[in-house]
């Protein structure tokens, strides 16, 4: 629409709305008034959209950008971590960041309300993933798949509140290592618990405790305490809330929402504030009332055994046995744990429901896993059963206290890897310049050269600084004549001329040298 026209139609809307109050004003009759408010819609649908709308720019709730220096220290993280799974002969699978509904459905207890549903697509219902391990069985069911050591990191999403500034997102990185198959008792386990143990040691994060249980001692001690076995589950979610609240507000829940009678409430808060080591297997082990139940027995069995192979490890200081971790997600079925950093609380000041202030509470959840034997049964048509256990990172919670460590830090994070700058000390030479950055390419050094034809040198190794590049390669007039190029150090400031045939093997000289100084 011309723009002439427009302002045209803009100035009877401004006649006719002047119309309209009028009317308004003067009590005309509700017909009246609706003939000229007719005539107003019509003159203002005639302009459409051509005013531009405002909108605020902002990601949605629960998610982030990353900026360069976030990025670099993710990739960092992520590089940690997928190596310590590899040196524990790990193989990497993909799967869909979306699955079929049905496939997720009842598979995380009261966390279900958390999954993303989408739009009917062509008959579909689907949903986001919301973690990694259910399309994990879901592969292994589907593949015939009977035996696998894989990881698998990605993105999954979650319907939650939020907290952004404690690495809770909606939409979210997880890095999951998995060992499916029939193995003897307890040695996957005391693997996945030894993986954590040296990714979170080598990421240097602080001191940091391995929690560990079984669901079938909690079951035992539900059973022991008098809940009904169709409780077990619901009772075991309210527990698992234990890290993030008081045991006044848990029993409450247990009580009030969900119909345990007091008494046994009471009998389970005896239990579940006890922690310790092989020491509480042997209290536990005194217990006849406890041992009464096969299935606490059993547990108690699995733990005295993966303590045994956590202190082989050398990981057993990291390790406590805590009855209060029950991990809510239904589909566990044997040993569980969880790893929290010791200094990093989950939140500060909590309120009980009497609304009483309180002093810290909790701390931070940073991997979480355990066995679920009967996952995949879950997914196969005959019922056939693969045994797995597991460990996931909350690698979004590592980053945010890795990024609060570089703030406080003076040293620069690295954006980029290039080890070689190529600069040019005067005009007319942005030909040479490439000629040099192709023959470096190829030899697969990483480098870089300004985009400008004639740049200045001085800026051109300002830039080299900035960014952190080590080696500079700077040619002028006088050495291209004389076949050399010279070789700066960016950090020392010191330069050497070398044969430009030599360049190359002279640049990896250096590039070694720099390597074996840092790793030092």
């Amino acid at each position: 629409m011309a723009s002439n026209k427009v302002e045209d139609i803009r100035e009877k809307v401004k006649i006719q709305g002047e119309i309209v109050r009028q009317l308004k004003s003067s009590n005309a009759s509700k017909d009246r008034i609706g003939e000229e408010v007719a005539k107003l819609l019509e003159l203002k649908a005639q302009i459409g959209d051509e005013a531009p709308k405002k909108f605020t720019l902002k990601t949605p709730k629960g998610t982030r950008d990353y900026n360069p220096q976030q990025m670099a220290i993710r990739e960092g993280v992520l590089k940690t971590i997928v190596a310590a799974f590899k040196r524990h002969g790990a193989e990497t699978i993909d799967t869909p960041v979306f699955e079929l509904k049905d496939t997720l459905t009842g598979k995380y207890g009261e966390d279900s309300k958390l999954i993303y549903d989408l739009k009917d697509q062509g008959g579909e219902i689907l949903s986001l993933r919301y973690d990694l391990t259910v399309p994990f069985a879901r592969y292994l069911a589907m593949s015939k798949v009977s035996t696998i050591k894989r990881y698998h990191i990605a993105k999954v999403y979650r319907r939650d509140n939020p907290a952004m500034t404690r690495g809770r997102y909606r939409e979210f990185y997880q890095c999951d290592f998995d060992i499916a198959g029939q193995y003897d008792s307890m040695i996957p386990d005391a693997e996945c618990i030894k993986i954590v143990a040296e990714i979170l040691s080598q990421l240097k994060l602080g001191d940091f405790v391995i929690k560990v249980n079984h669901r079938k001692l909690l079951d035992g001690i539900f059973a022991a305490c008098g809940v009904p076995e169709d409780k077990f589950r619901t009772i075991c979610s309210a527990v698992d809330k234990l890290d993030k609240t008081f045991w006044e507000d848990v029993k409450a829940e247990m009580v009030d929402e969900k119909g345990l009678d007091s008494e046994s409430a009471d009998a389970i808060g005896n239990y579940v504030r006890l922690n310790g080591g092989l020491d509480l297997i042997e209290q536990l082990e005194a217990d006849q009332v406890l041992c009464a139940q096969k299935a606490a027995v059993e547990g108690l069995k699995d733990m005295k055994q993966l303590l045994n192979y956590c202190q082989l490890f050398g990981v057993l200081d990291n390790v406590s046995f805590d009855l209060s971790l029950a991990r809510g997600l239904d589909y566990y079925t044997g040993v569980i744990y969880e790893a929290v950093l010791k200094d990093a609380p989950e939140e500060n000041g909590t309120k009980s429901k009497s609304g009483k202030k309180e002093d810290e509470v909790g701390v931070g959840s940073i991997a979480g896993g355990g066995r679920y034997d009967n996952l995949v049964g879950m997914f196969d048509s005959k019922g056939r059963k693969v045994p797995c256990v597991g460990v996931s990172l909350g690698v979004e919670r590592i980053f945010s206290i890795m990024e609060a460590k570089a703030k406080k830090s003076k040293e620069k994070t690295r954006t980029t890897e290039t080890e070689v700058y190529v600069a040019t000390a005067q005009k007319g030479l942005s030909d040479e310049r490439m000629k040099i950055c192709a023959e470096l390419w190829d030899n697969d050094i990483k480098s870089e050269q300004p985009y400008k034809l004639n740049p200045k040198l001085l800026q051109q190794l300002q830039h080299c600084e900035e960014m952190a590049i080590p080696l500079a390669v700077v040619i002028g007039q006088s050495e291209i004549e004389s076949g050399i190029v010279k070789i700066r150090n960016i950090p020392s400031r010191t330069e050497r001329e070398v044969p430009r045939a030599d360049m190359v093997a002279e640049l990896r000289k250096d590039l070694e040298s720099l390597q074996s100084t840092a790793s030092q």
